[in-house]
């Protein structure tokens, strides 16, 4: 059942290939595929994501000024409350 490299098996008509862990190499091309792919996925994403971003803090930002600018009292209004 056992044969060569990555333990090739056959079941029933099906053929299973394993890759045992001690062969892998999980860090294999990590600052060489990775990081410039991280850049490339970062520059297609930016522009769909940022003006949503802007737009919301600037939403917000505006919502929160005019609730401190409504809730503040008129000290006009309490002159006569002695």
């Amino acid at each position: 059942m056992h044969s060569d490299f990555g333990n090739l098996a056959k079941l029933r008509r099906i053929v299973y290939y394993r890759l045992s862990p001690h062969e892998m190499n999980p860090l294999h091309g990590i600052i060489s595929h990775g990081v410039p792919n991280m850049i490339r996925r970062f520059r297609e994403s930016v522009f769909l994501i940022a003006p949503w971003a802007i737009g919301t803090y600037l939403l917000i930002d505006w919502a929160e000024a005019k609730n401190e600018e409504v809730s503040r009292k008129n000290p006009k209004d309490y002159e006569n409350d002695k």
